[in-house]
């Protein structure tokens, strides 16, 4: 191993694995996952400087850097503190709530009984207990050492037997000295009160105590092996009270680096062990996500959703135990670390602040750059979150000034290729091809004729499909397709999506009576070939962010697919729960257990996406939502060009920029039928300028050639 993966182990979670075999880390050179190995050795070194024994990085499943000081080593498992308040409370809660035998918003007094009738514990939720917002005093005084800690508070730390354990005096003793769910006050009470409620509630199953429950559940499981991992407290690790065989979940426990960074591959992956569903993706989420709690806090886990660290992903969720014990997760950038040791400054910065100075923020400098030595990105606020094609290795755009422009005042433009052999799209906010509508639509539809360089566009009037309304307040069109002679149209804003069809090519339109009832608040197809030749299978695929509206930026997109003869059918839809090590799919029929197909915090909006026949790849075009124009991307802003050899990945970076030269629209796809046969030359089709808009690219390929 090089001296940085001998030392920093940044575990790369991309690789596949086989299908039969257990997984096993492997590693990377950092430059591989798109990283600098300058910047993670610098960093090792700093870290080192500072007291860590123990540093553990992974990106897509691969190992780019492992240290370990010279009184630490692989095999030792190492302290965690308050890390437990995730992997013990927050983990063994969510694979409660997958069993059905608790929820967030539950009362707490629903598992501890003497609560029921306190006027102030009976208000406390679930919810409250693992984000700190119980009100329950917490067991330290600032400024004051647990030695000199006196009452139960001193008890609470020295773990006497019942009726002085810490969990009875957390029960009784810890007063509510805040109303619950109004303000955040850290509390270990409320930690080993959300453990007390857990083991309540799982105490009818087959697994009585949370050490037993997390054994059987997830580490064997995962492959972490008993001797790497323990919890609690020594030989009092298990208290009976009430007759619950009770762990603490605030504290306690040990784990390798190396058992820690798979328990952040499990929850990365939402739940998800190479294909094994091991806790479901919605209660993942539910844990680590912000709990809508005053705080920065999910259930146990600690997050980043307010932007409290500016350079990490607003999606980022981590367990931290005193002294920097730290088990980071970052979606987005599909990362995992691990760090044990001491304190990272004790005598400077405040332990949050130490947090990002000396590990956070150098860590995603890290991370953010591009891959290989020849190959650039265009400048601009943020990197691509995939690394580079291995395929496309550049693109090449023609002059601004052949841009050709057309439908002056209306965007979206979602593109299919019919059966007659034209292609048909929709507009938005605009009055479509001359001669133009009297009326300005918030939804038309329009019939396109003839190549990229010399097209004509043709309206094609319906009064069971027209719609008018400025802005949200009209429902537009946001992805189109034609299977079999049977247009469909994805419509927005209307309360959600709803899908609608046309026997007549545009003329007349039939509509569901159903809607999705979460995220895809913006859908679109992905298109194939001339009446959906050359699909990859008999299925319709629908892409979208993850949102209710197609107003709000969301941090991954979401994939769902039906067979293509039962579009109408609501029923007959599954949505992607997770992808494989192998790279094989999860789908769901439940929409609320739906994974990411891409992650991009913050930075997934509207988009489309076609098959590519000539490269065989999909080619997934994303508009970025931020603009330094008042009116927004179709003058001014950035997009990515991402591809990948299945529907649902694995993606990777054939474009990306913050800034494009021209704005890059609402909107924008490369349509089948304006590709070359060797799929080397295409044609964007976007809404820049509030226009339909069409600008040739050239792509430059892995073998060299354009």
């Amino acid at each position: 191993m090089n001296p940085i993966a001998a030392g920093l182990v940044l575990l790369c979670l991309a690789a596949p694995a086989a299908a039969a075999e257990p997984f096993a880390w492997q590693a990377a050179t950092p430059e591989s996952q798109r990283m600098s190995a300058a910047k993670l050795g610098a960093l090792k070194d700093a870290l080192a400087a500072r007291g860590t024994k123990a540093l553990l990085v992974v990106r897509n499943d691969r190992i780019v850097l492992e240290w370990y000081a010279e009184s630490h080593a692989a095999d030792k498992t190492h302290y965690t503190a308050s890390m437990a308040k995730a992997v013990v409370g927050g983990l063994s809660l969510a694979l409660a709530m997958d069993d059905g035998l608790i929820r967030l918003d539950d009362p707490a007094a629903k598992y501890v009984p003497r609560w029921k009738d306190d006027p102030k514990k009976g208000k406390i939720t679930v919810r409250h207990l693992g984000s700190h917002t119980s009100g329950l005093d917490d067991s330290t005084e600032k400024g004051v050492p647990k030695e000199k800690l006196t009452g139960w508070k001193d008890s609470f730390w020295k773990r006497p037997a019942p009726p002085d354990d810490p969990f009875t005096l957390s029960r009784d003793a810890a007063p509510v000295v805040a109303d619950p769910g109004k303000e955040f006050r850290y509390s270990n009470p409320g930690i080993a009160m959300l453990g007390y409620a857990v083991t309540a509630a799982v105490k009818d199953g087959p697994h009585k105590d949370l050490r037993t429950l997390l054994r059987e559940r997830v580490m064997r499981p995962i492959g972490v092996a008993d001797g790497e991992w323990s919890v609690g407290y020594g030989a009092k690790a298990v208290t009976e009270v009430d007759g619950l065989p009770l762990v603490a979940a605030w504290g306690g426990g040990n784990l390798t680096a190396r058992a820690a960074a798979r328990v952040g591959r499990l929850m990365l992956r939402e739940g998800d062990w190479d294909g094994k569903r091991v806790v479901s993706a919605e209660c993942v989420r539910a844990t680590t996500a912000d709990a809508g709690t005053p705080g920065p806090c999910g259930m146990g886990w600690w997050t980043n959703a307010d932007g409290r660290y500016p350079t990490l992903p607003k999606d980022a969720y981590w367990g931290a135990g005193a002294g920097h014990q730290i088990l980071l997760v970052v979606p987005s950038l599909k990362l995992v670390a691990v760090r044990n040791g001491g304190d990272l400054d004790p005598k400077g910065e405040a332990g949050d602040a130490a947090l990002g100075k000396f590990l956070f923020a150098p860590l995603v400098e890290a991370v953010a750059q591009p891959a290989g030595k020849d190959r650039k990105l265009a400048p601009g606020k943020g990197d691509p979150p995939y690394p580079l094609s291995p395929v496309v290795t550049g693109v090449t755009w023609a002059p601004k000034a052949e841009i050709v422009r057309a439908a002056k005042d209306g965007d979206n433009w979602p593109l299919t290729w019919a059966d007659d052999g034209h292609q048909y799209t929709a507009y938005g906010d605009g009055t479509g091809f001359p001669p133009k509508a009297k009326d300005k639509l918030s939804l038309g539809l329009a019939r396109v004729e003839g190549g990229p360089e010399t097209f004509t566009g043709v309206n094609v009037r319906s009064a069971t499909a027209e719609a008018v309304g400025e802005g949200a307040k009209g429902q537009k069109a946001s992805g189109i397709l034609m299977v079999d002679g049977t247009l469909y149209l994805w419509v927005r804003n209307v309360g959600a999506s709803r899908l609608g069809w046309s026997k007549d090519r545009g003329q007349t339109w039939e509509w569901a009576d159903w809607k999705f009832a979460a995220g895809f608040g913006c859908p679109t197809f992905l298109n194939f070939g001339k009446n959906y030749d050359g699909a990859r299978d008999d299925f319709v695929y629908v892409y979208s962010p993850d949102a209710d509206t197609a107003y709000a930026p969301a941090d991954r997109m979401v994939l769902a697919r039906v067979p293509k003869d039962k579009l109408k059918d609501r029923s007959a839809y599954e949505f992607l729960e997770s992808v494989g090590a192998d790279g094989r799919p999860a789908w769901t029929a439940d929409i609320t257990k739906r994974g990411a197909a891409f992650a991009h915090a913050g930075r997934c909006y509207r988009s489309g996406v076609t098959y590519n026949p000539g490269l065989k790849r999909y080619l997934w075009c994303q508009i970025l939502p931020e603009s330094a124009d008042p009116r927004g991307p179709r003058y001014q802003g950035g997009f990515g060009v991402f591809d990948a050899p299945e529907p649902w990945g694995p993606w990777t970076t054939a474009y990306f920029t913050n800034a494009w030269d021209v704005g890059p629209g609402e909107t924008a796809s490369f349509p089948v039928k304006w590709m070359s046969a060797d799929g080397k030359t295409l044609h964007l089709v976007f809404s820049g300028d509030d226009c339909f808009s069409v600008r040739k690219a050239t792509l430059t390929v892995a073998d060299g050639k354009k």
